[in-house]
């Protein structure tokens, strides 16, 4: 499953530069200054402050351990990654998250189970390590890596580590591919198989059809004979993904554009300006900036147990957006 941080206050930072500056300042203090400097409350079972920072003195501290995060849909932010159990992240997911970490890679997220009424929409795609409610936060989210890379220290603690595959390996069935390639007349990518898995999951009837199994369990892939069908399908989801991890050619020019004077600071609430107005089809960010234009349906459209435009944004309450920040809130919309 996902990382769990324990403190996110202290662990999930906006920037690198805010990771860095913390780890340093956390690392060189004492145990109940920074206890109370950092807000951090009574330690728990698995984590503990003086064991945090004895997890960033052991490791430097060092800038190539600062990392994006997927924490919530659409919403990457940084934290400072060593591995260790029960150090500076308390659940650090080491076993599966390396593998995001050691080379290019894709990962589904999805929970096993939903306990709700309603549409399944509890499935994303990454390419970084992800926090362990990042789809919803009443379930526990599974980190799917399409490719496992083979752990450098593994000869230190595995007898049989010379036997592995020196590079990295799919994460699928064995039989899968050959199974495909009998039925379509050609092996396809192990790409094309995950961009397939991802449009399926996206598919309206699919998601309708099967509802009550996919509240149960995790999903089951139904996969077409037709070789025209699955590559439709493919292309659909190479494109899909490409939005999601918002790096698609599609996403320029925006179709929103951020307007209106003001000093770009997220007001608390909608007493203060926060507000979504249907009739013009704007997000208020405050009482004279906005977003625009956002149609209702993508105001509401929900990710898992997260309805996007708006955590987006009620997560940076009380924060000046950069023009960075403006232009990814664009994308998301778009």
């Amino acid at each position: 499953v996902g990382i769990v941080t324990a403190r996110d206050g202290l662990t999930i930072r906006w920037t690198p530069e805010e990771v860095w500056q913390t780890v340093n300042a956390f690392a060189g203090m004492q145990p109940e200054l920074a206890r109370e400097g950092f807000g951090l409350g009574k330690d728990a079972r698995d984590w503990k402050v003086t064991l945090a920072q004895q997890d960033l003195r052991d490791s430097g501290p060092a800038r190539e351990k600062i990392v994006p995060i997927l924490y919530r849909p659409f919403d990457v932010r940084h934290t400072y990654y060593t591995g260790k159990s029960r150090g500076f992240l308390c659940m650090p997911r080491e076993e599966v998250m390396r593998h995001m970490l050691a080379g290019e890679n894709l990962a589904l997220l999805m929970p096993r189970r939903v306990e709700h009424i309603g549409a399944w929409q509890h499935v994303l795609v990454t390419d970084a390590i992800s926090e362990h409610v990042t789809v919803s936060l009443k379930t526990i989210d599974y980190h799917f890596p399409l490719y496992l890379y083979p752990d450098p220290d593994a000869k230190q603690h595995d007898l049989f580590a010379a036997l592995e595959p020196a590079g990295r390996r799919l994460n699928l069935h064995p039989a899968l591919l050959p199974t495909l390639a009998a039925t379509y007349g050609r092996e396809p990518s192990p790409e094309e198989v995950f961009a397939y898995v991802y449009a399926i999951l996206y598919t309206p009837t699919y998601r309708a059809r099967y509802a009550e199994f996919l509240r149960m369990d995790f999903p089951r892939i139904p996969f077409t004979r037709e070789s025209t069908v699955f590559a439709a399908f493919a292309g659909l989801g190479e494109r899909l993904i490409a939005l999601h991890l918002l790096r698609s050619p599609e996403l320029e020019p925006p179709t929103c554009r951020f307007e209106g004077a003001g000093d770009s600071i997220i007001a608390r609430g909608r007493k203060d300006g926060l507000r979504y107005d249907p009739a013009a089809a704007r997000v208020y960010i405050n009482s004279t900036q906005y977003f625009a234009p956002v149609p209702l349906d993508v105001w509401t459209y929900q990710v898992g147990g997260y309805q996007v435009c708006e955590k987006w944004l009620k997560d940076r309450q009380e924060r000046r957006l950069t023009l960075d920040d403006i232009r990814t809130y664009c994308r998301i919309v778009t």
